[in-house]
Protein backbone atom coordinates (compact mmCIF):
# COMPACT_ATOMS: atom_id res chain seq x y z
CA UNK A 1 0.00 0.00 0.00
CA UNK A 2 1.50 3.07 -1.02
CA UNK A 3 1.99 5.99 1.47
CA UNK A 4 -0.48 7.83 -0.39
CA UNK A 5 -3.35 5.23 -0.81
CA UNK A 6 -2.86 4.98 3.32
CA UNK A 7 -3.09 8.32 4.06
CA UNK A 8 -6.59 8.56 2.02
CA UNK A 9 -7.91 5.65 3.73
CA UNK A 10 -6.98 6.91 6.94
CA UNK A 11 -8.59 10.03 6.42
CA UNK A 12 -11.93 7.71 5.35
CA UNK A 13 -12.16 6.61 9.01
CA UNK A 14 -12.50 10.49 9.67
CA UNK A 15 -15.04 10.97 7.18
CA UNK A 16 -17.53 8.01 8.00
CA UNK A 17 -17.79 10.51 11.33
CA UNK A 18 -20.93 12.56 11.09
CA UNK A 19 -20.01 16.40 11.47
CA UNK A 20 -23.37 18.35 11.44
CA UNK A 21 -21.58 21.48 10.67
CA UNK A 22 -19.12 20.32 7.90
CA UNK A 23 -20.15 21.14 3.97
CA UNK A 24 -18.37 19.65 1.64
CA UNK A 25 -16.49 21.36 -1.26
CA UNK A 26 -16.11 19.30 -3.51
CA UNK A 27 -19.76 18.95 -5.39
CA UNK A 28 -21.13 15.87 -7.09
CA UNK A 29 -23.40 16.98 -9.90
CA UNK A 30 -26.42 15.56 -8.93
CA UNK A 31 -27.93 13.30 -6.12
CA UNK A 32 -27.89 9.65 -8.01
CA UNK A 33 -26.31 8.38 -11.13
CA UNK A 34 -28.69 6.27 -13.15
CA UNK A 35 -26.22 3.75 -15.12
CA UNK A 36 -27.98 2.43 -18.56
CA UNK A 37 -26.99 -0.79 -19.50
CA UNK A 38 -26.79 -0.13 -23.67
CA UNK A 39 -24.02 2.75 -22.84
CA UNK A 40 -22.04 0.93 -20.27
CA UNK A 41 -20.66 3.45 -19.06
CA UNK A 42 -21.71 7.28 -16.99
CA UNK A 43 -20.03 10.03 -16.81
CA UNK A 44 -20.48 12.43 -13.70
CA UNK A 45 -19.15 16.12 -13.40
CA UNK A 46 -17.78 17.39 -10.12
CA UNK A 47 -16.65 20.84 -8.73
CA UNK A 48 -14.37 22.07 -6.26
CA UNK A 49 -15.70 25.76 -4.85
CA UNK A 50 -13.31 25.56 -2.70
CA UNK A 51 -10.18 28.55 -2.66
CA UNK A 52 -7.64 25.19 -2.33
CA UNK A 53 -7.34 22.50 -3.98
CA UNK A 54 -8.26 19.36 -2.55
CA UNK A 55 -7.67 15.29 -3.01
CA UNK A 56 -10.23 13.28 -4.18
CA UNK A 57 -10.64 9.62 -4.28
CA UNK A 58 -13.89 7.58 -5.78
CA UNK A 59 -14.79 3.88 -5.17
CA UNK A 60 -18.46 2.01 -5.75
CA UNK A 61 -19.29 -0.56 -2.89
CA UNK A 62 -22.53 -2.62 -2.89
CA UNK A 63 -23.90 -1.16 0.28
CA UNK A 64 -21.91 -1.42 3.52
CA UNK A 65 -21.10 2.47 4.79
CA UNK A 66 -17.76 1.97 6.21
CA UNK A 67 -16.35 0.31 2.88
CA UNK A 68 -13.06 1.72 1.49
CA UNK A 69 -11.34 1.34 -2.11
CA UNK A 70 -9.68 -1.16 -0.97
CA UNK A 71 -12.13 -3.85 0.10
CA UNK A 72 -14.85 -3.46 -2.54
CA UNK A 73 -15.73 -5.88 -5.15
CA UNK A 74 -18.20 -4.50 -7.76
CA UNK A 75 -18.37 -4.63 -11.52
CA UNK A 76 -17.29 -1.18 -12.44
CA UNK A 77 -14.36 1.02 -12.83
CA UNK A 78 -13.74 4.56 -11.84
CA UNK A 79 -11.29 7.00 -13.51
CA UNK A 80 -9.36 8.47 -12.30
CA UNK A 81 -9.81 6.61 -9.14
CA UNK A 82 -7.46 9.19 -7.39
CA UNK A 83 -6.97 13.16 -8.27
CA UNK A 84 -6.47 16.58 -7.47
CA UNK A 85 -8.50 19.30 -8.17
CA UNK A 86 -7.68 22.77 -8.52
CA UNK A 87 -9.07 25.26 -6.58
CA UNK A 88 -12.85 26.37 -8.65
CA UNK A 89 -12.42 23.45 -11.32
CA UNK A 90 -14.31 20.69 -13.04
CA UNK A 91 -13.36 17.31 -12.87
CA UNK A 92 -15.42 14.59 -14.64
CA UNK A 93 -15.64 10.91 -13.08
CA UNK A 94 -16.07 8.05 -15.80
CA UNK A 95 -17.93 4.75 -14.38
CA UNK A 96 -17.77 1.82 -16.64
CA UNK A 97 -19.55 -1.50 -16.46
CA UNK A 98 -17.36 -4.20 -16.86
CA UNK A 99 -19.52 -6.58 -18.23
CA UNK A 100 -19.80 -8.95 -15.24
CA UNK A 101 -23.19 -10.41 -14.93
CA UNK A 102 -26.00 -8.65 -13.06
CA UNK A 103 -29.81 -8.95 -12.77
CA UNK A 104 -31.36 -8.88 -16.11
CA UNK A 105 -35.01 -8.69 -14.83
CA UNK A 106 -34.26 -5.39 -12.71
CA UNK A 107 -32.34 -2.61 -11.27
CA UNK A 108 -29.38 -3.24 -9.08
CA UNK A 109 -28.58 -0.84 -6.28
CA UNK A 110 -24.63 0.18 -6.04
CA UNK A 111 -23.17 3.39 -3.87
CA UNK A 112 -20.73 5.99 -5.31
CA UNK A 113 -18.35 7.39 -2.61
CA UNK A 114 -16.68 10.51 -3.28
CA UNK A 115 -13.85 10.89 -0.72
CA UNK A 116 -12.67 14.60 -0.01
CA UNK A 117 -9.38 15.41 1.46
CA UNK A 118 -8.44 18.81 2.08
CA UNK A 119 -5.17 19.88 2.24
CA UNK A 120 -2.95 21.26 5.50
CA UNK A 121 -3.69 24.62 6.72
CA UNK A 122 -0.96 26.58 6.55
CA UNK A 123 -1.44 28.14 9.71
CA UNK A 124 -1.25 25.36 12.22
CA UNK A 125 -2.09 28.21 15.36
CA UNK A 126 -0.13 27.90 18.28
CA UNK A 127 0.04 24.66 18.70
CA UNK A 128 2.12 24.34 16.08
CA UNK A 129 1.09 20.15 14.82
CA UNK A 130 -2.24 20.38 16.99
CA UNK A 131 -4.95 20.90 14.43
CA UNK A 132 -8.27 19.01 13.20
CA UNK A 133 -8.55 17.98 9.85
CA UNK A 134 -11.62 16.45 8.48
CA UNK A 135 -12.01 14.25 4.98
CA UNK A 136 -15.95 14.12 3.78
CA UNK A 137 -17.44 12.01 1.60
CA UNK A 138 -20.56 11.98 -0.60
CA UNK A 139 -22.46 8.89 -0.81
CA UNK A 140 -24.72 8.40 -3.73
CA UNK A 141 -26.79 5.88 -4.93
CA UNK A 142 -25.93 4.33 -8.32
CA UNK A 143 -28.55 2.45 -10.76
CA UNK A 144 -28.00 0.22 -12.62
CA UNK A 145 -30.65 -0.12 -15.40
CA UNK A 146 -30.71 -3.37 -17.81
CA UNK A 147 -31.98 -2.81 -21.23
CA UNK A 148 -35.56 -3.85 -22.22
CA UNK A 149 -36.77 -3.32 -18.69
CA UNK A 150 -40.80 -3.20 -18.61
CA UNK A 151 -42.84 -0.13 -18.25
CA UNK A 152 -40.90 3.34 -17.69
CA UNK A 153 -39.53 4.68 -14.78
CA UNK A 154 -40.76 7.85 -14.41
CA UNK A 155 -44.58 6.65 -14.62
CA UNK A 156 -43.50 3.16 -12.39
CA UNK A 157 -44.45 4.71 -9.03
CA UNK A 158 -48.37 5.06 -10.05
CA UNK A 159 -47.71 0.95 -9.94
CA UNK A 160 -47.61 0.47 -6.73
CA UNK A 161 -50.17 -1.27 -4.32
CA UNK A 162 -50.69 -0.05 -1.16
CA UNK A 163 -52.07 -2.52 2.14
CA UNK A 164 -52.42 -1.19 5.16
CA UNK A 165 -51.68 -3.42 8.70
CA UNK A 166 -52.74 -1.96 12.60
CA UNK A 167 -50.18 0.72 12.22
CA UNK A 168 -47.92 -0.83 8.91
CA UNK A 169 -48.60 1.09 5.64
CA UNK A 170 -47.15 -2.09 3.32
CA UNK A 171 -45.64 -0.75 -0.28
CA UNK A 172 -45.59 -3.54 -2.99
CA UNK A 173 -43.43 -2.48 -6.01
CA UNK A 174 -44.29 -5.23 -8.96
CA UNK A 175 -42.08 -2.91 -11.34
CA UNK A 176 -38.57 -3.80 -12.30
CA UNK A 177 -37.38 -0.08 -10.96
CA UNK A 178 -35.70 1.70 -7.22
CA UNK A 179 -38.50 3.80 -6.18
CA UNK A 180 -37.93 6.21 -3.40
CA UNK A 181 -40.83 7.41 -1.95
CA UNK A 182 -40.99 10.71 0.74
CA UNK A 183 -43.99 12.52 1.76
CA UNK A 184 -46.43 10.22 2.48
CA UNK A 185 -49.99 11.18 3.65
CA UNK A 186 -52.80 8.74 4.20
CA UNK A 187 -56.19 10.53 4.10
CA UNK A 188 -58.69 8.52 6.01
CA UNK A 189 -61.37 10.82 5.39
CA UNK A 190 -61.36 13.78 7.33
CA UNK A 191 -57.93 12.58 8.95
CA UNK A 192 -54.61 12.13 7.66
CA UNK A 193 -51.78 10.40 8.99
CA UNK A 194 -47.61 11.00 8.06
CA UNK A 195 -46.06 8.02 6.87
CA UNK A 196 -41.96 7.92 7.21
CA UNK A 197 -40.25 7.45 3.21
CA UNK A 198 -37.88 4.75 2.37
CA UNK A 199 -36.84 3.03 -0.67
CA UNK A 200 -38.73 -0.21 -1.74
CA UNK A 201 -36.48 -2.46 -4.14
CA UNK A 202 -37.79 -4.21 -7.77
CA UNK A 203 -40.26 -6.73 -7.40
CA UNK A 204 -40.53 -6.73 -3.30
CA UNK A 205 -42.18 -4.99 -0.67
CA UNK A 206 -41.36 -2.49 2.16
CA UNK A 207 -42.91 -2.30 5.74
CA UNK A 208 -43.39 1.63 6.95
CA UNK A 209 -44.07 2.67 10.48
CA UNK A 210 -47.59 5.11 10.02
CA UNK A 211 -47.70 6.42 13.97
CA UNK A 212 -51.30 7.39 14.55
CA UNK A 213 -52.76 4.71 12.17
CA UNK A 214 -54.94 1.69 14.16
CA UNK A 215 -57.05 0.57 10.42
CA UNK A 216 -57.02 2.45 6.96
CA UNK A 217 -60.25 1.44 5.24
CA UNK A 218 -60.08 -0.04 1.42
CA UNK A 219 -60.29 2.77 -0.87
CA UNK A 220 -58.26 5.22 1.29
CA UNK A 221 -55.97 7.45 -0.55
CA UNK A 222 -51.87 7.31 -0.20
CA UNK A 223 -50.41 10.79 -1.43
CA UNK A 224 -46.19 10.92 -1.82
CA UNK A 225 -43.40 12.07 -3.71
CA UNK A 226 -41.55 9.96 -5.56
CA UNK A 227 -37.83 10.52 -6.05
CA UNK A 228 -37.57 10.46 -10.09
CA UNK A 229 -34.31 10.19 -12.02
CA UNK A 230 -32.96 13.72 -11.75
CA UNK A 231 -33.48 13.26 -8.13
CA UNK A 232 -36.55 15.89 -8.28
CA UNK A 233 -39.26 14.92 -6.15
CA UNK A 234 -42.89 14.02 -8.50
CA UNK A 235 -46.51 14.02 -7.06
CA UNK A 236 -48.59 10.67 -7.14
CA UNK A 237 -51.79 9.27 -5.55
CA UNK A 238 -52.42 5.20 -4.98
CA UNK A 239 -55.32 3.60 -2.63
CA UNK A 240 -55.38 1.33 0.27
CA UNK A 241 -55.95 -2.27 -1.73
CA UNK A 242 -58.27 -4.73 -0.66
Amino acid sequence: MTSLFRAVTLALLAACTFVPAAQANVLVGGTRVILPAKDGEVTLRLTNENDTPALVQAWIDTGDAKSTPDNVDTPFLITPPMFRMEAHRDQNLRILYTREPLPADRESLFWLNVLEVPPKPADRGPGGNNYLQLALRSRLKLFFRPEGLQGEPLKAPAELVFHATGSTLVVNNPTPYHLTLTDIVLDLGGKTVAVEGGMVAPKSELRLTANGLSAAPTGSKVRFNAINDFGAPTAFEGAIAP
